[in-house]
């Protein structure tokens, strides 16, 4: 029996968290064809709930991927266009970011057609679903996409990537005075950051954020050196954690006081 595509947890504030890649089932057919690096999902956002548990006394409705992103990528659209100019992953990934490929014999029409009716469909229509509840009952809706990756990945970008990558879109996603807002949060830690590096926001944050109709999205994309070891086996670093913990709750209290600042 498979998994169902997504945790989803209904929260009481305007804020939804979405955590797209995380997930780390695997149907039968994608199981049986990956290569012996790629089986080690490499290429996951690991530990993000337990990273992000302080958050939850923010009330946040929370949706949790429980699938692979080696079976459908959800932050990539239906028709899988890319996002980014040069190497990168699409809907249904070839290679690992490492640019080897994922899997020694191909992955066949109907199991990517059932990956996206039955993973990626569900993952947008619950976050769809849920922006509209939070809109009808605050007036607007504040949607952060959490992700990580590993600091260094010569395939995908050069040199090593800031601790905290926002992305918005360009400043297209959302309204730019609550970036502007997180920005103290940001210089008042150690912590190396970007606005619209290298990572400008997935299609997740791309699609879903519409500010002209009072819904706001933001990415971040961390740094796992911050929080984790960035390879195999992958450990959780408590008292990394720890450190960093403190400063993405203050991002996302900030993101939510800022928010209701502006709107109400």
């Amino acid at each position: 029996m498979h998994p169902k595509a997504f945790e989803f947890e209904q929260g009481d504030s305007p804020l939804l968290i979405s955590m797209p890649h995380v997930g780390q089932a695997l149907s039968d057919e994608v199981a049986q064809k990956l290569t012996p690096n790629a089986a080690l999902l490499p290429d996951t956002d690991w530990h993000l709930p337990t990273l992000y548990r302080d958050v939850k006394s923010l009330k946040p409705s929370m949706i949790i991927a429980n699938y692979s992103r080696y079976v459908v990528d959800l932050n990539r659209p239906a028709d899988d266009q890319p996002l980014y100019q040069g190497n990168t992953t699409g809907l249904f990934p070839q290679t690992l970011f490492t640019g080897e490929p994922l899997f020694h014999s191909p992955i066949s029409d109907e199991q990517h057609e059932w990956a996206k009716n039955e993973i990626w469909q569900p993952y947008h229509q619950q976050i769809k679903d849920e922006l509209a509840r939070l809109k009808a009952k605050y007036g607007y809706a504040l949607l952060f996409d959490a992700h990580s990756i590993r600091s260094q990945i010569p395939f995908l970008f050069e040199g090593k990537l800031p601790d905290l990558n926002f992305g918005t879109n360009q400043g297209h996603s959302g309204d730019p005075r609550l970036v502007e807002a997180l920005l103290p949060v940001c210089q008042s830690n150690a912590y190396s950051w970007v606005v619209n590096g290298r990572f400008k926001g997935g299609h997740i944050t791309r699609h879903f954020g519409q500010p002209e109709q009072q819904i706001h999205a933001l990415q971040l994309e961390m740094a796992q050196h911050v929080y984790m070891q960035e390879q195999w086996p992958f450990s959780y670093l408590p008292d990394k954690a720890a450190q960093i913990q403190p400063v993405i709750f203050a991002l996302l209290r900030t993101y939510v006081e800022r928010a209701a600042q502006i709107f109400t």
